[in-house]
C-alpha cells in the first residue's frame, strides 16, 4: 500500500508559526510521524509541502494510479480552493483531511471547508498526533475495517 502525505501554505513554518495554535513541534515531526505509523502498518508515505495551491492540485492529479490514498491538510486552501476540492473528487481515491487545530474554534471562515465533502474523512484538533492518526484511520478505511 502506498500513501501520499501533503502539507498546504505555512506549514513549513510549523515549530515557530503561532505555537499557541499549531505547537512546536515541525514539519519533520509530523512528517517522520506519518512515516514510522505507516511503516508499522506495512504501508509506505511520500510527503510534500507546497505554499503554492497549483503545485498540491497538480500532485493530487498525479496520484492517480500510483497511490491508494491521501491524507492532506490543505492549511488554508481548506476554507478557499475549488481547484484543490475538484482535483480530490477527480483523483478517486480515499482522502483523509487532516489539520492540527480544530477549525470549528477559531475564526468564522475556517468553519466552511472545500475539500471535506469529496473526503473520506476529516480530522481535526489532535495536533502532532493527528498525522499518526489519519494515516491509521486511511489505512484500516482502505483495507475495510474501519466502521
Amino acid at each position: 500500500m502506498k500513501l501520499l502525505l501533503l502539507n498546504g501554505p505555512n506549514l513549513r513554518l510549523l515549530g515557530t508559526r503561532e505555537p499557541g495554535i499549531y505547537g512546536r513541534f515541525t514539519l519533520a515531526d509530523a512528517e517522520a510521524l506519518a512515516r514510522e505509523t505507516a511503516a508499522r502498518l506495512g504501508a509506505e508515505l511520500d510527503c510534500f509541502q507546497s505554499d503554492v495551491e497549483g503545485e498540491l492540485v497538480s500532485k493530487v492529479g498525479a496520484a492517480r494510479g500510483v497511490y491508494d490514498g491521501i491524507v492532506i491538510n490543505p492549511a488554508a486552501y481548506t476554507h478557499t480552493s475549488v481547484a484543490l476540492r475538484d482535483a480530490l473528487a477527480a483523483a478517486e481515491l480515499p482522502a483523509v483531511e487532516l489539520h492540527i487545530s480544530n477549525t470549528h474554534r477559531r475564526e468564522a471562515f475556517r468553519h466552511v471547508s472545500y475539500t471535506a465533502p469529496v473526503c473520506v474523512a476529516q480530522l481535526m484538533g489532535f495536533g502532532l498526533t493527528g498525522y499518526a492518526l489519519a494515516v491509521e484511520g486511511l489505512v484500516a478505511l482502505i483495507q475495510g475495517g474501519a466502521r
